[in-house]
């Protein structure tokens, strides 16, 4: 879903929120974010690598 995103030309926030003991596998999340990474780089580039802020991780792709 995020391909129709990128065709018009518009950037896609990724953000995973993580809850109570989430927060103790924060590793599992930057997992995710890096096989999003691999499975749109040929249409996206990553803009914002991926961070945690407060509870939040975070990453933005911008369109190739």
């Amino acid at each position: 879903s995020m391909r129709r995103f990128f065709d018009e030309g518009d950037k896609v926030k990724v953000t995973l929120r993580f809850r109570g003991r989430e927060m103790a596998h924060q590793e599992l999340g930057m997992q995710l974010l890096h096989r999003v990474k691999e499975d749109v780089t040929e249409i996206a580039k990553v803009e914002y690598e991926p961070k945690l802020e407060g509870r939040q991780m975070i990453m933005v792709l911008a369109p190739r």
